[in-house]
């Protein structure tokens, strides 16, 4: 379980594809990870393979890169990481699972006042999910929903602090983000659907 709150910005160091295994090294600040551990990597919730210094390794499967775009990422990309919630923790987002649902896409960016307005369209999955000032996480950035223009497009402002600690400040249109709807939202739907 995490928070969507991003601890730090590491960079991907390495790819390494071997049959249907990616596997992925990544350089980051963390110097006490431990083998086995949660990470939230760009959103996606992943297991530390290996771990060394500062770099660590975690493998993509299947079908975790057929919802996300570890498939494109090269050495160099940055990529949003967050440590697991801690029992006694601040929750300082919202509760995030690191069970992406899809990729969204970048349509509009603009500076407005003191924010930069993100429009994403949503895969219909999470779209279902999202309402006006409800919660969504941008890779792996709790974010709050500003507006919605269309029923399948999101608005989020992102304020300084978040351009510059996180890989949202370098969004463009056209990019692809992974995208998680809100989990409490997920299990509304899910016990709407059992009693219809």
């Amino acid at each position: 379980m995490f928070t969507g709150i991003v601890t730090a910005v590491g960079r991907i160091e390495s790819v390494e594809r071997q049959d249907d295994r990616l596997r992925l090294r990544i350089k980051a600040p963390y110097r006490d990870l431990e083998l086995g551990e949660s990470i939230a990597v760009a959103g996606v919730c992943l297991t530390v393979v290996e771990c060394e210094d500062d770099v660590f390794a975690v493998d993509a499967v299947v079908t975790t890169r057929s919802r996300t775009r570890f498939g494109e990422f090269v050495p160099g990309d940055p990529v949003n990481l967050e440590r697991p919630l801690a029992v006694g923790d601040r929750l300082g987002g919202h509760f995030v699972q690191g069970h992406v649902d899809g990729l969204g896409e970048v349509l509009a960016v603009r500076e407005e006042a003191d924010a930069v307005l993100v429009d994403i369209r949503l895969p219909q999955p999470v779209a279902e999910l999202s309402i006006p000032h409800g919660s969504i996480t941008v890779d792996g950035v709790s974010m709050t929903i500003n507006a919605m223009p269309e029923p399948d497009v999101v608005q989020i402002a992102v304020i300084p602090y978040t351009r510059e600690q996180t890989t949202l400040g370098r969004l463009v249109p056209g990019a692809r983000v992974h995208v998680e709807g809100d989990v409490l939202g997920k299990f509304v739907r899910q016990l709407l659907h059992k009693e219809s």
